[in-house]
């Protein structure tokens, strides 16, 4: 009897050992590799109302000019305008969750006015470009970079300077492509962030709280092993530091997708008293619109509240499809999308300058 107690009790011990050394060894890993694919695992696509065409801007030019980034091939665009006297080029980096890079045409309007050739892409598993999912934050930076190795290569832009305006996803990868390439002369960085995860921590924190800290190491060591060590072991204080180009950070203290401290006040503290920085830093102007102009901001607030009058009038539903039989009507993308003169004039001039 005294045997069979025993037995029992090494099974007991047995068990919970194993469960213990489960958790850390099959379940937590397990989970973050559900979690991280869950996030990143997708594509996304530009929503129909919300696209733009050349043609919308008078003298806008475009050629596509599709490169690889690892084992697909994504779609590139090359913007210019005619008889324009070419100061350099302009490498776009979008932001994530949106699609591409075709919301960011008032901007490319813009830099090309202003003697700019515009290089801009869809990153992978967005828009036109291959890929069934966008991979993960790292994976920005890997396409950035082959963009950028793509356009040295480019007739038109050889001995031209290159300079970079990277937006959320794209500010980030900017930052962070910058430890590998020391010829960019400029870099523009609106609401980016220092490394993937301080923006993983961050939205772990409003779905799961405190637990979230739980999964850091695991996340951090998954994407080192997806992504290598090239692309996951630097920061964009890293990069910065590294560099010589003129840099410019945008931000806005009420950005609830990327908070300030993750990026500006990091960047703020390492770099404000450095002569090579400009920083601008909004009070309200959130995430995505923070660099429109003031009557941009004021034709989208009475576009959202005709929208809402739109659908409680007509006893519609609050849809997808609704919002975009909605915008096919009333939407008038150029003026709800204008950029901020003074903001692009402010970038415009110190690419000038760091562009010589």
């Amino acid at each position: 009897m005294e045997e069979i107690k025993k037995s029992k009790k090494k099974i007991i011990v047995i068990s919970i050992i194993s469960v213990l050394l489960a958790i850390p060894l099959i379940i937590l890993p397990v989970t973050t590799v559900i979690v991280y694919e869950s996030i990143f695992g997708g594509r996304y696509e530009t929503a129909s109302w919300l696209e733009f065409s050349v043609e919308d801007y008078e003298g806008l030019q475009m050629e596509r000019s599709d490169f690889q980034s690892e084992d697909v091939t994504l779609a590139g665009y090359k913007y210019s305008k005619a008889d324009q006297e070419v100061k350099g080029v302009v490498v776009i980096a979008h932001g994530l969750g949106g699609g591409g890079h075709n919301t960011y045409m008032p901007f490319i309007d813009y830099f090309t006015s202003g003697g700019y050739y515009v290089f801009a892409y869809d990153a992978r598993g967005n828009d036109n470009s291959g890929g069934d999912a966008v991979e993960g934050l790292p994976q920005g930076i890997i396409c950035l970079d082959n963009a950028i190795h793509h356009v040295m290569v480019i007739e038109e832009y050889q001995d031209l300077p290159i300079t970079l305006f990277g937006h959320s996803w794209g500010g980030y990868s900017a930052c962070n492509v910058l430890n590998m390439h020391p010829e960019i002369k400029a870099a523009v960085i609106v609401a980016g962030f220092n490394e993937s995860e301080d923006l993983l921590e961050y939205q772990g924190q409003q779905i799961a709280g405190a637990a979230a800290q739980i999964l850091m190491p695991y996340l951090k060591l998954y994407e080192h092993i997806k992504f290598g060590k090239e692309y996951t072991d630097i920061s964009a204080l890293q990069g910065l530091d590294k560099t010589e180009a003129g840099i410019m950070i945008v931000h806005s203290k009420d950005d609830a997708t990327v908070p300030a401290k993750y990026g500006y006040e990091k960047f703020y503290e390492a770099f404000g008293n450095s002569d090579r920085f400009e920083f601008v830093l909004y009070e309200d102007r959130g995430h995505d619109y923070l660099f429109y102009s003031e009557a941009a901001w004021a034709y989208r607030e009475q576009l959202n509240a005709d929208y809402k009058s739109y659908v409680e009038d007509n006893g519609r539903e609050y849809s997808a499809e609704t919002k975009e039989e909605f915008m096919n009507w009333y939407l008038d993308k150029k003026q709800c999308f204008e950029p901020d003169p003074i903001l692009m004039e402010r970038i415009v001039n110190m690419f000038n300058v760091y562009c010589g």
